[in-house]
């Protein structure tokens, strides 16, 4: 159904301003994932903790949550108010990330972030579909390109934030530094964010009720280039992951610093390099499915290809700047696999499938990747302690390339059936 004059939003710059707040958002989310991440080693000091057991504090406890209730969270955003479930999300992970500070023991750190996952869960699903209404097809990439930078700003913010702060005032502050603020940024979404009007950026409006969840899994299923993608993008996201929650106990430990020595260049490299490069190679991955929808799957196993020898490299270095030399390119392509994960997920099904699409994704995305990763690498790591090995940590994380190896065959794959699939899901 064509969407009649009389409802299109005016200006192209309330879009913009919805987008600018949403990426904001979502860097607040990875701020306060990130927090936990750059004071772990203290932490670990402080409570006795294994690698294995922060791999399940920055994998599982979070991820579990995180990804079970975004289900039914997206369901609810289908039907329902989407700016008002990101608004009532937001305030819930921040005042959780908040009360982390007060946390005595690991099960105190488990149960604290399992409720920054509930409110999380709340985040994402409906934030894509927002902008997949207010950006047609062939600006799609970009927008979601540029909520992802919120990934890589989040990561920044998150490694200065809390090595400034735990510098100066201990690692208990900085959760409540990354939280608090959150709480302030609710109350923004709340009063200055419209809802758009579902399927406008399709120039159809649908107003049949939005199906079930089996139907909708049912025909996601059906697509094989989503499902291709989906396992690409897993690997992908189990390697990343583990690279997150590990790199920077990783240069500590092998060069002999503090966290708030490897802060500033970690955060500028995910940060600053990850979401130019999110946004860069989202202007380019629309510009090359413009003409071959294919691009849309293989741009993201181009950047996988490129990114695992340097990602070796980074792990086999003599001296940290030469570490944060090779680590260059895999921050700039980092980010881009998430974008066109979500990207692909709007356009693989139909509108009113768009936050359900979007939340299994995440779903599958988060317990496998972001629960998985950091849990695989840490396990791996206390396995190779535990035989004598000289370097575990850093071997452990060379396993793990082997999951990028993987995607690229995957993501190669999914191409030849993309055109196909979104042409269906369009009718």
């Amino acid at each position: 159904m064509t969407i009649p004059t009389a409802t299109i939003p005016k200006p192209a710059i309330n879009r913009t301003w919805v987008l600018i707040v949403l990426t904001l958002v979502y860097t607040f989310n990875h701020v306060d994932r990130q927090i936990l991440i750059t004071v772990i080693e203290p932490i670990k000091a402080d409570f006795g903790l294994s690698d294995g057991q922060i791999g399940w504090l920055t994998g599982l406890a979070f991820a579990a949550l995180y990804a079970t209730l975004g289900i039914p969270v997206a369901m609810w955003a289908d039907r329902g108010n989407r700016r008002n479930i990101i608004a009532l999300a937001l305030t819930v992970w921040s005042g959780m990330t908040a009360l982390t500070g007060f946390a005595q023991n690991f099960i105190h750190l488990f149960l604290a972030r399992m409720g920054v996952g509930i409110g999380e869960s709340g985040g994402t699903p409906p934030a894509t579909s927002m902008i997949a209404d207010l950006y047609p097809p062939q600006h799609r990439a970009f927008a979601l390109g540029v909520y992802t930078c919120g990934i890589g700003f989040g990561i920044m913010i998150g490694y200065i934030l809390g090595a400034y702060v735990y510098a100066h005032f201990g690692w208990r502050a900085a959760f409540f530094a990354a939280g608090i603020p959150g709480l302030m940024l609710a109350l923004l979404v709340r009063f200055t964010v419209t809802e758009p009007v579902r399927g406008f950026a399709d120039a159809r409006e649908t107003t049949e009720d939005a199906p079930g969840f089996l139907e909708t899994l049912k025909f996601m299923l059906s697509q094989q280039s989503y499902i291709l993608i989906l396992l690409g993008c897993l690997m992908i996201c189990i390697s990343a992951n583990a690279f997150v929650a590990f790199t920077s106990s990783y240069l500590q430990r092998t060069f002999d610093l503090q966290p708030q020595d490897v802060s500033l260049p970690l955060g500028l490299l995910i940060g600053g390099v990850g979401g130019a490069g999110a946004m860069i190679l989202g202007a380019v991955c629309d510009r090359l499915s413009a003409n071959d929808l294919r691009w849309r799957p293989w741009m993201i196993a181009v950047c996988s290809a490129v990114a695992l020898p340097f990602a070796w490299m980074m792990l086999s270095a003599r001296s940290v700047e030469m570490a944060y030399v090779w680590n260059v390119v895999p921050s700039f392509v980092g980010l881009i696999y998430a974008s066109i994960a979500y990207t692909a997920t709007q356009e693989l099904v139909k509108v009113r499938m768009r936050s359900v699409g979007a939340a299994f994704t995440l779903f599958s995305l988060t317990l496998i990747g972001i629960g998985g990763g950091p849990l695989i690498a840490g396990m791996i790591s206390d396995y190779f302690l535990a035989t004598g090995h000289e370097a575990p940590l850093a071997s452990a994380l060379k396993v793990i390339l082997g999951f990028n190896a993987l995607s690229i065959i995957l993501l190669i794959l999914a191409g030849f059936k993309y055109r196909e699939d979104a042409v269906r899901a369009a009718t």
